[in-house]
């Protein structure tokens, strides 16, 4: 990722007000706050950023999803919902123990992003048709995004969010077509039964966005009237398949 202090890419409506940033730092030289992150979430972070990402319970459970950027001088910032950020600080904190490492929000820097291709931020690591996204310092004439942004991530059928993946078993939540899962990367937490339900292929119920009055009512996550959609957490075999998106691969359940 540019530096931020240099970042030259249009900012007109671009800041997604929702959203917010947490810096990880390393108190000194000894410290790898990668390395610490490695082994509390869903993707490889020693690989090239920005991922995407979960902490999960240790059941494998949705607690969190973010982005991971990098930032320099060996710290990490975490791209997530503003109203978890300061929960997803304190989750995080009770894993550092005794290591050396700052985890705080950061509300001077803030998440952008345009839904062209090519604006010269980064390709959002879920799906490249969700456009570009950057970080860049937060300004009083940031110009808001969300607008355009929401109604963009649902036509494509990505679910995000604590309303919309909270409390769900990771994979169920499309991880592994939205690239938020390595299955190489070793040991984190909730990783025995995510890589377990991955080798039996056990996955059988997913998150989709459908019309909501096509959607079940005792299985709807959230509902955006506005819009007349809804994201409902469905048994694969009961999802119509003219809304299953061309990213998605459902595989067949096993009894």
């Amino acid at each position: 990722m540019r530096q931020l202090a240099t970042m030259t890419i249009h900012r007109a409506a671009t800041r997604l007000f929702d959203r917010t940033v947490i810096r990880l730092s390393p108190q000194d030289e000894t410290e790898n706050v990668a390395d610490f992150l490695q082994g509390l979430v869903t993707n490889d972070v020693c690989r090239a950023l920005p991922v995407y990402a979960g902490l999960l319970s240790p059941q494998g459970k949705t607690l969190f999803d973010f982005l991971v950027w990098p930032a320099g001088k060996g710290e990490l910032l975490i791209d997530c919902e503003a109203s978890a950020a300061d929960e997803l600080v304190k989750r995080l904190s009770l894993y550092r123990l005794r290591r050396k490492i700052t985890i705080a929000r950061d509300d001077g820097v803030a998440v952008h992003w345009h839904g062209h291709i090519g604006d010269g931020g980064a390709a959002d690591p879920r799906l490249a048709a969700l456009g570009q996204r950057w970080l860049a310092p937060a300004l009083d004439d940031d110009e808001s995004a969300d607008p355009a942004w929401h109604p963009h991530r649902l036509a494509l059928g990505i679910p995000e969010g604590r309303a919309e993946l909270g409390d769900i078993l990771w994979l169920e939540t499309n991880a592994v077509e939205l690239n938020g899962v390595s299955f190489e990367k070793g040991c984190y937490v909730g990783q025995e039964n995510t890589a377990r339900m991955n080798w039996r292929q056990k996955v059988n119920r997913r998150l989709v966005v459908l019309p909501a009055e096509a959607a079940d009512q005792k299985r709807i996550k959230a509902v955006y009237d506005d819009l007349g959609l809804a994201v409902a957490h469905m048994r694969i075999a009961d999802i119509p398949a003219e809304f299953v998106p061309s990213w998605m691969r459902l595989e067949a359940p096993k009894d």
